[in-house]
Formats: C-alpha cells, structure tokens, sequence
C-alpha cells in the first residue's frame, strides 16, 4: 500500500472505525486512542496491507486494540462504570438513542460487537469472523442471541409493538 492509498484509508474508514469503537467503549476519547492506534498499526505495516484489504485489517485491528484496551483496565481496576448523564447526544432522537443504548448495554462484549458490526455497519457473517477471530456459525449464533436479548429487552420495557 502506498501513502495516499493509505490516506484514502483514513479518509474512506476512520469515522465508520471510530463509530464501531466508540458504540462498545462509550467513551469518545478512549474510541479515538483506538483508532490512532489502528491507524498507526496499519502504517508500521503499510507495505505487508493490501489496499484492496485494509477495511478489514482496519476493523480486526481496530476491533483487537480495543479489546487489548478493556482488558488492560479491567487488570488495572481503571475501568470506572459509564453514567447516562455523562453522555452526549443529539436532542433529536435522544429518547431512542438511550433506550437503544441501555439495550446494548445488557449484552455480552462479543454480542455487542456482532451486532454492531452486522446491523450497524453491515458487514457479512464471513467478514464479522474475520474481525473478530470467530467462525460463521458462531457470529450467527452471537447475532441470534443478541437480537433475541435486545427483543426480549425492549418488549419488557414497552418499546417494540
């Protein structure tokens, strides 16, 4: 990969790579620590990435860091619980915003990031195993049980029809 084929990584993935980190952190800062050091990661690397494969070495490295990060702060007692109050959002949809973020908050890391990573991003089964070291049969069945925990959630709380 050359420079500006890596500058056009920058342009054509970062804000889809920090929208995937940031869903699972919930912390702006620490999402944008994880995709400088993705970024960063696939320039130590530029001439082993392809360019044609670099969203996927983006999202698997990307995807790795953060979670090299949350275990990091769960061995150092860093990671402090998340308050609604602290997070920002858009007074338009902010209802559904939160009430879909409490729901993604009940599932698993794994399960969130599937999710997320398929309904959100829209990646296939095949690129989602790739990213996350898993095979197809089981980011269906992740999928399948988060969609049914996020049902089951937001049925209890009145919020589906």
């Amino acid at each position: 990969m050359t420079a500006k084929e890596f500058n056009s990584c920058v342009d054509l993935y970062a804000d889809a790579l920090f929208r995937f980190i940031v869903k699972n952190l919930k912390d702006s800062d620490a999402a944008r620590d994880v995709v400088q050091d993705t970024f960063e990661k696939m320039w130590k690397k530029l001439e082993q990435v392809e360019f044609e494969k670099s969203k996927s070495y983006l999202f698997t490295t990307g995807y790795h860091t953060m979670i090299d990060k949350i275990r990091k702060e769960q061995r150092s007692g860093l990671l402090e619980p998340q308050h609604e109050s602290l997070v920002q959002t858009e007074n338009t949809f902010s209802d559904l915003k939160k009430i879909l973020d409490r729901a993604l908050s009940t599932l698993s890391d794994i399960q969130r990031s599937v999710v997320l990573l398929r309904d959100y991003e829209g990646y296939s089964y095949e690129e989602i195993g790739e990213i996350t070291g898993l095979n197809e049969s089981q980011v269906k069945v992740y999928i399948y049980r988060a969609r049914l925990a996020l049902r089951n959630y937001l049925g209890e709380r009145g919020q589906i029809v």
